[in-house]
């Protein structure tokens, strides 16, 4: 495929993913249809199956798109095998993107916004300090719980405070932890 047809198949995609964010919004995802999206895009539905094997198919792929720019935001951490606790960056990447963090939530009931099991490695020095170093399962079940659900109001609330006043806030519980 030359340069202009990936071009043009990347801003056909971009179209279709921002049709389908848009009307997730206002529908549930079993009733959105792939005529729906190509009303709103004016793409034919050849272009959409081209890209996309169903609706199903266009929601697993903007949900994998996410989850792997939150990986990505800690790559260098995987690599070098550190945490560097700054959470910070994915509270900026959520507010420049609200759209779509809210459409990954209403696709996964039980979604996680930190990076995947893979690539998040727990901060064994503050699991000591905290915790005695016990229970640490229960520990990072709780804490994902608690990002998630700070995550889903700041969304909610149109992310009026700034990714740096919700990363206090998150950081905020751990400073109370240390009396």
């Amino acid at each position: 495929m030359n340069v202009q047809n990936n071009k043009r198949r990347k801003v056909s995609q971009e179209k279709i993913e921002k049709a389908f964010v848009t009307l997730l919004q206002e529908k549930e995802l079993n009733q959105i249809t792939v005529t729906d999206i190509c009303k709103i895009t004016k793409l034919n539905r050849t272009t959409f199956y081209n890209n996309y094997l169903d609706i199903y198919d266009l929601a697993a792929k903007i949900r994998l798109k996410l989850i792997q720019d939150v990986d990505d935001l800690y790559h260098d951490e995987k690599i070098k095998k550190y945490n560097s606790n700054d959470f910070s960056k994915i509270f900026h990447l959520i507010k420049k993107n609200q759209l779509f963090f809210k459409t990954y939530f209403k696709l996964e009931n039980d979604s996680n916004m930190l990076p995947s099991k893979e690539n998040f490695r727990y901060d064994t020095n503050l699991a000591k300090k905290y915790y005695n170093n016990q229970h640490i399962d229960y520990h990072i079940e709780f804490f994902k719980a608690g990002f998630n659900a700070i995550v889903k109001k700041w969304l909610k609330n149109g992310c009026k405070e700034s990714p740096d006043e919700i990363y206090q806030i998150l950081m905020s519980e751990y400073d109370n932890k240390k009396s």
